[in-house]
């Protein structure tokens, strides 16, 4: 699995500047959790890395963005669609229910497999969102503040599947708690907010 590699990227906002000069080594095959304070551009070099938002400058080298899964902010399920409808949009093959029902019963969503997305729980939606991402043919994972409105003990559960569901695959995942990181053995890439003057860069820790 190749390593994903940002140099120099660049990214503004009308006169507010997110990334400057920014880069990293995202390993292939591993965990990479991404930590920082609010506003130093943490969710922008996601949505760069998977194409979604346009960079102003720099290269990014390393990802095949037709097998690539995300996990956003916000869970974006369809409403009017099950549990089971919603995490098996991105599959085709025969086996997709059994695919399905497999992540949401690990997940401890056993009991709503047929239920409604607007009937669930915000907690629920989100473990939704996570199985729905993590059965996808993806190579490539990204997931910002995956276990956000998690109970602690829901949590531990759905860190273990996250866990094995990302065994071989390269991850880049945005969080603010470093016991996210500790709980999947993930290296750390810590950004930092730009002063006056000042370049983005990404510090790289492993635990």
């Amino acid at each position: 699995m190749q390593n994903i590699v940002v140099k120099g990227l660049g990214k503004r906002f009308s006169d507010k500047r997110v990334l400057d000069d920014f880069s990293c080594l995202i390993e292939g095959g591993k965990v990479t959790c991404l930590m920082g304070e609010s506003g130093c551009g943490k969710t922008t070099l996601l949505r760069i890395l998977s194409g979604l938002e346009d960079k102003d400058a720099g290269d990014v080298s390393g990802i095949n963005k037709k097998r690539l899964a995300f996990v956003f902010q916000e869970d974006r399920l369809i409403p009017h669609l099950s549990a089971l409808e919603n995490c098996i949009l991105p599959l085709v093959h025969k086996n997709a229910k059994e695919k399905g029902v497999q992540a949401l019963t690990a997940l401890g969503l056993d009991k709503d497999i047929h239920t409604r997305v607007t009937d669930l729980s915000g907690g629920m939606a989100r473990r939704v969102a996570i199985a729905r991402a993590l059965i996808a043919d993806a190579e490539t994972v990204f997931m910002d503040e995956p276990f956000k409105g998690l109970d602690e003990q829901t949590r531990k559960r759905v860190v273990e599947y996250v866990k094995k569901a990302l065994e071989g695959k390269t991850a880049l995942i945005v969080t603010h708690d470093s016991q996210d990181a500790s709980d999947l053995n993930a290296s750390i890439i810590h950004m930092k907010t730009l002063a006056a003057g000042q370049k983005s860069h990404g510090e790289e820790k492993s635990l």
